[in-house]
């Protein structure tokens, strides 16, 4: 017992240093015993929970963000028109170009100015948004959130970590591509240096540090997987799982990484504008939406929502933890397939099946069916010479795949991915392969594995100018 309670205080002592100051410690106390206490509760729990907070939202929208106010004028509202969740299609799509045209008038008047921190967006999207966290509890409510998550592969904030996130680091002139942090618990890893030649040293001094767990950007977390597997490298015997996320994680990947690090891959979804998060369970690879966090709605290509499991829909969110900047109905331009539950871990979350990614991630065909990266299986055989890759689309039904060769590649690894790429594609994608001498990573140090120059709007969503339905009609 005096083991445990020591850990235990080393484990807050930890937290409390990570967040800086005891404000942020407390938001974070306050939101991670909410967290434990709630993920008990029944389905019509979360439900009631979250109506609530709706409720608190929109009353505080209403009162003190202008461009809430004008909405709910311009279309007769006041917030109690909308009672649940289910009404909030009362309101209209917020889409990336509307925030940044009216940040200003999405600052909630009630906080100082000293409370707001401007962030941004990687821009993933093609569209870098701009927008506040409330300084100092934003982050804390994330942590906790995060830390919910992670206690589901028996993450401690005590645990070492190896970090894999778009960090530069170092130098080649000093062959060292990593530092510690947090009190020497993580080693964050330079992503921009990671090479056939400075792999060895990578994996060498991971292998001393004993991590528990790697934080990774799946696209990095596969660089070191593929060197491991392609040279007989051991697994780490002290990595316990390997914690993905802030990229879509695609089967061949999840494939990869558990062969290489022969460990569970724990993936989770979210965005930096804090309208959503879910994450895996300790029994399920299905992603479990957090109701405390944020309102989830699917939209099909048709407009109306997505209420069959199985089916995919756009994700369009609500935040329910950032009262300082709020994002109502956020057009998240990512897509996933809706769940059904629920999970056997017991937890009663609504669930997301799997995520497909951004709409991006998507190649049109001719017909303008839309396929998505995670049909495109690249670790197989067939794969075996290619060092990176990166498809480009530009028309539909038409892609070019830009290639690194390895040293072994012939003129027969062409055909065999055309005519596995035809398999996937049904015909309906005319395939052209341009050999490169290196692929480019984005200014986060991630990998994007699809260049996607078609109009944005594949899903056919126009929810800014479409008109919402009112409670006449």
């Amino acid at each position: 017992m005096y083991r445990r309670l020591k850990a235990l205080r080393l484990e807050n002592s930890i937290t409390a240093r990570a967040l800086h100051i005891l404000p942020a410690y407390s938001t974070y106390r306050k939101t991670y015993a909410l967290l434990r206490q709630s993920r008990q509760w029944s389905r019509e729990e979360l439900e009631a929970y979250q109506t609530e907070a709706l409720s608190r939202l929109l009353d505080h929208a209403y009162e003190n963000v202008p461009y809430y106010r004008r909405v709910f004028q311009e279309r007769g509202l006041v917030p109690a028109d909308i009672a649940t969740p289910a009404d909030l299609d009362l309101l209209p799509i917020l889409t990336k170009e509307i925030v940044q045209a009216n940040l200003p008038d999405l600052k909630a008047r009630n906080y100082p100015e000293s409370a707001f921190e401007y962030v941004t967006t990687g821009g993933s999207t093609g569209i870098p948004v701009g927008f506040y966290y409330e300084k100092g509890a934003s982050r804390a409510r994330e942590w906790a959130f995060m830390k919910t998550q992670w206690d589901r592969v028996g993450y401690r904030f005590r645990d070492r970590c190896v970090i894999l996130r778009g960090y530069i680091v170092g130098s080649g002139k000093e062959d060292v591509y990593w530092k510690k942090a947090l009190f020497g618990r993580w080693l964050l890893m330079s992503s921009h240096h990671m090479t056939e030649e400075t792999l060895p040293a990578y994996i060498d001094r991971i292998r001393k540090f004993r991590p528990r767990f790697i934080q990774a950007y799946p696209s990095m977390a596969v660089v070191l997987a593929r060197y491991m597997a392609e040279h007989g490298v051991e697994p780490f015997p002290t990595v316990k799982a390997i914690l993905c996320g802030s990229e879509n994680l695609y089967p061949w990947q999840r494939s990869l990484l558990t062969e290489a690090f022969g460990c569970r891959v724990f993936s989770w979804y979210g965005n930096s504008e804090q309208t959503v998060l879910a994450g895996e369970c300790e029994e399920s690879t299905r992603y479990h939406i957090f109701p405390e966090y944020g309102i989830l709605e699917l939209i099909g290509r048709d407009g109306r929502p997505v209420t069959t499991p199985g089916e995919t829909g756009e994700v369009v969110t609500t935040s329910l933890v950032n009262p300082i900047c709020p994002f109502i109905r956020y057009r998240t331009m990512d897509a996933a397939v809706l769940g059904d539950g629920p999970c056997s871990c017991g937890r009663s979350y609504p669930l997301l099946e799997k995520v497909e990614g951004r709409l991006q991630e998507f190649i049109v065909t001719k017909d303008r069916r839309l396929i998505s990266m995670t049909a495109v299986n690249m670790h197989s055989g067939v794969f075996d010479n290619v060092a990176q890759f990166q498809f480009y689309q530009k028309r539909e039904g038409e892609v070019l795949i830009r290639i690194v060769r390895r040293p072994g590649y012939t003129e027969e690894d062409t055909e065999q991915i055309l005519r596995e790429l035809g398999k996937k594609f049904e015909g309906d994608v005319d395939v052209t392969v341009r050999f490169v001498g290196t692929i480019p990573r984005t200014r986060r140090g991630k990998y994007q594995f699809l260049i996607q120059d078609l109009p944005l709007d594949l899903w056919g969503i126009s929810g800014c100018e479409k008109e919402c339905r009112t409670k006449s009609g």
